[in-house]
């Protein structure tokens, strides 16, 4: 069993494997003990053990893990190969926004459906810095599903919550002590290691090393070629530090000149490989060197499987480096630049700024975290931007660092210290040499446009951006590179800024077009799919099949890179949910709602907001509920105020509130509010609309028909035709009201007329026209199938369904998965696709959701979760295209 290998030797320590075992069959195992105790040796011999039955997703955690997201990203990844399902889903992808509930929840749904149970293996759990991801981790382990089991390997403990566990005698640890030596293990040891020492003397080397595995090991390494090992032995004592500087020493003396060589001048790395030795020594040949270390057990492990990448072992490295430090001070600045600009060209931009830094060269680290910020921000790395950042001497004021701090404070939501540095950045880029001038002010332009779109001064959008959306000219490659990545968020931006303004539809469908486009060449997905989620908005001009048909794009895309919950798809869920609603598919609208509002959960400004709130204040009223309508408008119109200027919905926002407050009888307080507008807001065709609401609650119809008057004949301005459609609604019931009943019918027929190409219901139920269609003879319209469409769904609009009983038994999660998918066309085998399980799997889960919920089709079983509410707990999953 390989458990120990020390030179050429190897010794079993069966009896701890086997208390793993019996560990690992709770819920979920802890190792904890200090550096060099065994514990990533143990995970090994239990994981590598002939005939081993548990399917494991192992990861280790990287050094200094200050990103939650780059650790769940390697969990969920190792969990999809474990599982078996990794081939069928795109590799998951970093995203600047990141919610951690959102990841954590899919990781458990990833194990819940994995068949057979699996077991996660975190090792070095200890270098997770991130309080983030420690407290989601919590929740996950509580959560574990039944067939899962955790076994967590760390230095020290760490502040997991998970005393219900060890409660319920779910918990087992295994501690320093038990990962100790025994006296005969470390006789093995010894025997393996072609050692021979007297039975004083192993007694002695063990009592003095207490068994720690680490110690054993330094011990070992100097004693193989020692003329006196039991004088080794004897003398071997000391505090922890003075062993370990010790037996360094004693190793480092006996090293070839070229091993020590390599030794020092590459222990200042976190890790390495054969090609990067190689430059640091000045020597070919450093990765067989590597190899014949790791195959001797001489502290070098290796990172992947091809055995390329290599670390020391933590305290082999801390001394080495006290070793660099006496012996070769002068050399160590210039190594760290040797390896900084190695990182550079691998793209290994954060590794290079940190030998940068190490190097005292805090210009050009600054330079270079200018250069690749945003970059960064783009792969997800905003955490280690702030470490990177925190790194720089106390009082650094390089005129560099200015551009990445507005960046960040700009990431974090400061705007007002974001603003502040921007100011000086911009100052700086004005006196810089030219070769840094125009790349300078490109990636000032960028941020200022992202800081102006926060605050809502989308009119200034376009002032900043124009020049963004050429080409540079005279670049060199790189700056072509970065240049790209800045035009394309630039023109999502710019796109975004042009689809809130009253006249930049066909711009911004252009802009965020050209945006997608671009970030499709350059690989940049995350860019993508925000300029496609921002088209399905700004599609609202266009029919509402093309509208839709852009959200579902946008949503796909996202899903396939794991963001169907992040902030950057909710204007297309949003927007998608706000079709539904206006063609009176209300519960399919409701759905997609829930799932923007968990996107929505990240600070995302005004404008996102803004629109959440009112598409949610649609579906209410629609549904006959005013007053759970009117404080969703009311938070609409208030998020206006923290945008510069008009915007597209602004008099659409405004005219359905005070519409609201009106149908609810507070007729005064609307036309109060009616009476504060300018003149030019009050005169759009929304507000006209409102004053005609307003008229028709106070019993003025006629006064309806003169507020909409200009609305009909044209001469208003409006937002689209679905404006005039609730204006012919609106003067039928003033008609109506005034006894007119053919005036009423023939308002009736015109507004069914306009709402034809998309079947619009929403105009119909946000005015209450019911009884004025019903009034309308079938006979006598050309549009009868419409006007029934309406009115099937109008009879129902404002019912509230009681809650009927539970089903005959209570939905497994994997029922769950698909039963969210019945309500769209899917077919089962696109549902298998979509979930990445076999179509029997989707078959046996459909039968026993039919006799769960005791229906016998598919359209009975989602009227009957729909009546449950099951649908309406969980996400909106994919629609399929149309």
């Amino acid at each position: 069993m390989k458990v120990d290998r020390v030179t050429s030797g190897w010794i079993d320590r069966g009896d701890l494997v086997a208390a793993l075992d019996r560990a690992a069959a709770r819920k979920v195992t802890i190792i904890s003990a200090p550096a060099g105790s065994g514990k990533t040796s143990l995970l090994r011999a239990w994981a590598d053990r002939p005939g081993q039955p548990r399917r494991l997703a192992v990861i280790q955690v990287q050094p200094d893990q200050h990103d939650a997201q780059l650790f769940w990203l390697a969990l969920l990844d190792a969990v999809r190969h474990a599982a078996g399902t990794a081939d069928n889903a795109k590799p998951p992808a970093a995203t600047p926004g990141f919610n951690a509930t959102a990841m954590a929840d899919r990781v458990l749904s990833e194990l819940a459906d994995a068949r057979g149970g699996i077991t996660l293996v975190i090792d070095d759990l200890h270098e997770l810095s991130s309080s983030e991801a420690l407290a989601q981790l919590t929740r996950l382990l509580a959560n574990l599903p039944p067939q899962v089991h955790a076994v967590l390997a760390t230095r020290h403990d760490l502040p997991l919550r998970l005393h219900q566990l060890r409660l319920a005698g779910e918990l087992a640890e295994i501690r320093a002590a038990e990962l100790r030596f025994s006296e005969g293990e470390t006789r093995a040891l010894l025997a393996a290691s072609g050692i021979a020492l007297s039975e004083d003397g192993v007694a002695l080397l063990h009592q003095r090393t207490e068994g720690w595995a680490a110690g054993l090991r330094l011990a070992v390494l100097p004693l193989a070629s020692h003329p006196d090992p039991e004088r080794f032995v004897a003398e071997f004592s000391g505090s922890d530090r003075t062993v370990a500087e010790y037996l360094i020493a004693e190793m480092l003396d006996r090293q070839p000149a070229a091993v020590q060589d390599l030794l020092l001048r590459t222990c200042l790395l976190d890790r390495v490989n054969g090609e990067l030795a190689d430059l640091l020594t000045g020597c070919p040949s450093s990765e067989r060197i590597l190899l014949d270390l790791e195959d001797a057990n001489a502290f070098v492990v290796s990172l992947d499987p091809g055995r390329t990448w290599f670390r020391y072992h933590h305290l082999l490295s801390d001394f080495l480096r006290l070793e660099l430090r006496r012996t070769l001070p002068e050399e160590v600045p210039a190594l760290h630049r040797l390896a900084a600009g190695w990182f550079t060209g691998h793209g290994q931009v954060a590794d290079a700024i940190r030998h940068t830094q190490a190097a005292g060269d805090w210009p050009e680290a600054a330079r270079l975290l200018a250069d690749h910020a945003f970059s960064m921000v783009l792969d997800g790395q905003a955490q280690t931007i702030q470490a990177l950042l925190q790194a720089f001497p106390p009082g650094t004021d390089h005129s560099e660092l200015a551009l990445v701090r507005a960046l960040s404070d700009h990431i974090l939501g400061r705007l007002d210290e974001a603003a502040a540095h921007l100011a000086v950045a911009e100052s700086h880029a004005q006196t810089a040499p030219p070769d840094r001038r125009r790349r300078l002010a490109v990636a000032i332009a960028a941020v200022r446009v992202g800081l102006a779109r926060r605050r809502g001064h989308l009119a200034g959008v376009l002032e900043q951006v124009k020049f963004l959306a050429s080409p540079l000219s005279g670049a060199s490659d790189e700056d072509i590179g970065l240049g790209s990545d800045l035009r394309a968020v630039a023109l999502m931006n710019l796109g975004t800024a042009e689809a809130w303004s009253p006249r930049g539809l066909a711009d911004a469908e252009r802009h965020l077009q050209e945006g997608a486009a671009l970030a499709r060449e350059i690989g940049r997905p995350y860019v993508e799919v925000g300029c496609l989620a921002q088209l399905g908005f700004a599609s609202k001009i266009r029919p509402f099949a093309t509208t839709q048909q852009r959200c579902r794009d946008a949503i796909t895309l996202a899903e396939r890179y794991g963001w169907g919950t992040e902030w950057v798809i909710a204007p297309a869920l949003i927007t998608l949910a706000g079709t539904l609603i206006w063609t009176g598919e209300f519960d399919e609208g409701e759905l997609w709602l829930q799932r923007a509002v968990q996107a929505c959960q990240a600070d995302t400004g005004p404008d996102i907001g803004l629109l959440l709130r009112h598409a949610i204040g649609m579906l209410q009223a629609c549904r006959g509920r005013h007053h759970e309508a009117l404080p969703e408008f009311a938070a609409a119109d208030s998020l206006q105020s923290e945008l510069a200027g008009l915007h597209a919905l602004a008099s659409q926002v405004t005219g359905w509130l005070l519409a609201t407050q009106a149908r609810l009888g507070r007729t005064g307080e609307a036309r109060a509010a009616l009476a504060a507008l300018d003149d030019e807001r009050a005169g759009s065709g929304e507000i006209r609309n409102a004053r005609a609401v307003i008229c028709l609650a106070d019993g003025d119809p006629a006064g309806a028909l003169r507020a909409v008057r200009r609305v009909l004949d044209g001469s208003a301005p409006v937002i689209g035709y679905v404006t005039i459609v609730e204006a012919q609604l609106l003067a039928g019931l003033a008609h109506r009201k005034l006894g007119d009943q053919h005036a009423a019918n023939q308002a009736a027929e015109r507004a069914l007329s306009l709402a034809e190409a998309d079947r619009l219901v929403l105009p119909f139920a946000m005015t209450c026209a019911r009884d004025l269609l019903e009034a309308l003879p079938p006979h006598t319209t050309g549009h009868a199938a419409l006007r029934t469409d309406i009115l099937d769904v109008l009879h129902g609009s404002s019912a509230r369904h009681p809650y009927p009983g539970p089903p005959a038994e209570e939905l497994s999660p994997g029922e769950l998965r698909v039963l969210r998918f019945l309500p769209t066309n899917m077919s089962r085998p696109q549902i298998a696709g979509e979930l990445s399980v076999s179509l029997n799997t989707v078959n046996t889960h459909v039968r026993s959701i039919y006799a769960k919920l005791r229906v016998r089709d598919r359209s009975a079983a989602v009227q009957r979760a729909r009546e449950l509410r099951l649908l309406a707990a969980g996400r909106a999953p994919r629609a399929a295209k149309t």
